[in-house]
């Protein structure tokens, strides 16, 4: 390691965000440029041994204990050290890289983000759970550790390259984009019949099953309001949504001039990524660049709360707040699992959560991660209830 080479651990590599990564570190100089620390995986042993070796990595991690032995027996003579678990996921954290990419995707990533964050690491957050679970103390948490937080989703990344921080007083509102999804023209009665399958099929962006079905419900949306709130310090009525079909505005930001700055872009992670990895520098990127007189028109219309009530379910959770965003992704999370295994239908995955929201309204708020753990442990039980 060089004194120009940064050091990086990619908690998630195998996932859309973590594998678009690695590319974004080849394309920027790979190794001459970063040293890969440690990179965590889930099932996926194969890809997280391949990554491993290709990269470099000090350590590989399995978050599945049950695959410690194949992940160990496909790195034996690497030299590559190996861990699995939770307690695996905690060394990588603390494995003293620079900058910490967290995408590991739900709950899962908050302990091991939360570490790193702690430590001073800069942190590239993919990990939605972070903010929408424990926005109030994971923000102290990058304050008192003095690392930068770095928004990698598209639209929190756009506001941050548009939020003036010298203007910050002049801030009205941010205004995230939404595609809309696969069902933006499709009627409740409609929605009320469609599968896994055709949720799954994201018009503009290449995702996992869990977020594209997130993204077509805009239970995605909703996290992203409630993550905004807290990235950018706002009150719950400067945060809005309007829905842009294709996907080239990623998020703006009004200010008290009437002035609007948007961030626009081909639908590509790498873009966000690069600019994470990099900031505050903009580097030379593989995106494909826009040819406006191509795109000819870009489209926007107000969301439809009454057929995607996730939104309106953002909106009560940030104005409790406490752990009530905690209580909305637990109880998410269940009925997501539950339509994908098909034992609830689309619409109901709002309405498991509206109700689980309804019974822990009066949840105080968190005085530790103890206390987050616990809503959402609370939430999942009472969302399991409820499918019976």
């Amino acid at each position: 390691m060089t004194a120009s080479t940064r050091s990086i651990s990619i908690l998630g590599s195998t996932g859309s965000i973590g594998t678009n990564t690695l590319d974004v570190l080849t394309h920027l100089g790979g190794r001459e440029t970063f040293e890969v620390v440690a990179l965590t995986g889930a099932s996926n042993i194969a890809l997280l041994a391949e990554q491993a070796i290709t990269h470099g990595a000090r350590l590989a991690v399995t978050a599945d204990e049950s695959q410690y032995v194949a992940l160990r027996d496909l790195l034996s003579g690497t030299g590559i050290e190996v861990a699995a678990g939770q307690s695996g996921l905690m060394e990588a954290a603390n494995a003293g890289a620079d900058m910490v990419m967290a995408a590991i995707v739900g709950t899962a990533g908050l302990a091991p983000t939360l570490a790193a964050a702690r430590r001073g690491a800069d942190i590239a957050l993919a990990n939605k759970e972070c903010l929408v679970s424990a926005g109030d103390l994971f923000v102290a948490a990058v304050r008192q550790g003095g690392g930068r937080l770095l928004p990698v989703d598209s639209e929190h990344n756009a506001i941050f390259q548009v939020l003036e921080e010298s203007q910050r007083h002049a801030v009205e509102r941010v205004i995230l984009t939404a595609s809309g999804g696969p069902f933006r023209t499709f009627t409740r009665e409609q929605m009320a019949n469609v599968t896994v399958e055709t949720a799954r099929a994201h018009p503009n962006w290449s995702m996992g099953l869990k977020i594209s079905i997130d993204s077509a419900s805009m239970f995605n949306k909703a996290l992203e309001m409630i993550e905004a709130k807290h990235l950018f310090g706002l009150a719950p009525e400067q945060v809005e949504v309007i829905v842009h079909p294709q996907s080239i505005i990623h998020s703006m930001v009004g200010y008290s001039d009437g002035s609007v700055l948007a961030q626009l872009g081909s639908p590509d992670m790498r873009h966000a990524i690069g600019y994470a990895l990099e900031f505050p520098r903009r580097a030379k990127l593989p995106v494909e660049r826009l040819d406006f007189a191509r795109l000819a028109r870009l489209d926007f219309e107000a969301p439809d709360e009454a057929r995607f009530p996730a939104l309106r379910l953002a909106r009560l959770a940030m104005t409790r707040g406490g752990v009530q965003g905690a209580v909305l992704n637990g109880a998410k999370e269940v009925a997501l699992d539950a339509f994908i295994a098909g034992d609830t239908g689309f619409l109901s995955m709002a309405q498991i959560t509206e109700a689980v929201m309804e019974e822990l309204a009066h949840l105080p708020p968190a005085a530790s991660m103890d206390d987050v753990f616990t809503a959402d442990l609370e939430a999942r039980q009472r969302a399991k209830a409820r499918l019976g």
